[in-house]
């Protein structure tokens, strides 16, 4: 397979500088309470650097290539695709009845996101799971954000969402429902594009919904947890059902999971030079 080289790997300039300072995380009126927003409260947050767009298909190709990485998809042979992104989804068999537009597909990984045509290289990297995102980080030098951190630079509450799904869920879109590519967005204040929306994004906190009130410093988390936060909403997100596109949405997410709309943006700590 041939990743497309029309875009570069990620440089210094790639990433956008959130200085020392607080502000307002969660939310009041969530459409999801148990997603556990609130309360709302305020955090207050040591400098870093947040790249601009999620980690790309070139980018993450660079890293399998060094390294002979297989992702979690690739051990278990096959991940979960939306179904308007499959030719034929009625060959592949639903995944839960609770929500029968996910099929598995046994083709599908990072190469091959509909488990048959290659990955763009400027398209977001997805179907990685938590351990691959955490891998990719180990090799770059670089690390998730922690969920305050990545809701700070989404920006302010109502957030740039610049690509959810259009139409009616989940069988008439008005649109092809598959990600755009990472710089094919509007940039919020902080220059970072498709914060909310066109994929989910991995963070390093694992899940809870009990926060305290209080302001805070740099929080991470709970120490124990079986899932981790994703951020940020994606392409399938519509107004009548998902709703999460939102800088304070949140979803929690086993470790594992693999999907087609499931990518991740990195840190890189202030001072630390590019690797």
């Amino acid at each position: 397979m041939t990743i497309g080289s029309r875009f570069t790997l990620m440089t210094v300039n790639d990433f956008a500088k959130i200085s020392d300072g607080q502000f307002v995380m969660g939310a009041k009126n969530s459409p999801h309470p148990e997603d556990g927003e609130g309360p709302v409260r305020t955090i207050y947050l040591s400098g870093y650097n947040i790249s601009k767009t999620a980690v790309s298909n070139t980018e993450f190709s660079a890293f399998a290539q060094s390294t002979g990485y297989l992702t979690t998809a690739e051990h278990n042979n096959g991940s979960d695709v939306f179904q308007g992104q499959l030719s034929d989804p009625d060959a592949h068999p639903i995944i839960s009845l609770n929500a029968p537009w996910w099929r598995w597909v046994k083709t599908a990984n990072w190469r091959l996101p509909n488990g048959m045509n290659d990955a763009l290289g400027e398209l977001p990297v997805v179907h990685v799971s938590h351990q691959d995102a955490m891998a990719y980080c180990n090799w770059k030098g670089v690390r998730l954000p922690t969920e305050a951190e990545w809701e700070r630079a989404a920006g302010l509450q109502i957030g740039v969402v610049s690509h959810i799904w259009q139409g009616d869920f989940p069988d008439n879109p008005t649109s092809k429902p598959t990600p755009r590519s990472v710089s094919d967005g509007e940039a919020n204040e902080f220059g970072l594009i498709h914060a909310c929306g066109n994929v989910w994004e991995w963070t390093a906190d694992r899940f809870t919904r009990l926060h305290s009130p209080r302001p805070g410093k740099n929080p991470n988390g709970p120490l124990n947890g079986n899932h981790y936060v994703v951020k940020g909403g994606s392409f399938l997100c519509s107004p009548s059902y998902c709703d999460r596109f939102r800088p304070s949405s949140r979803r929690q997410e086993q470790p594992g999971a693999t999907t087609s709309h499931l990518g991740f943006r990195i840190i890189k700590d202030i001072g630390r030079s590019e690797s």
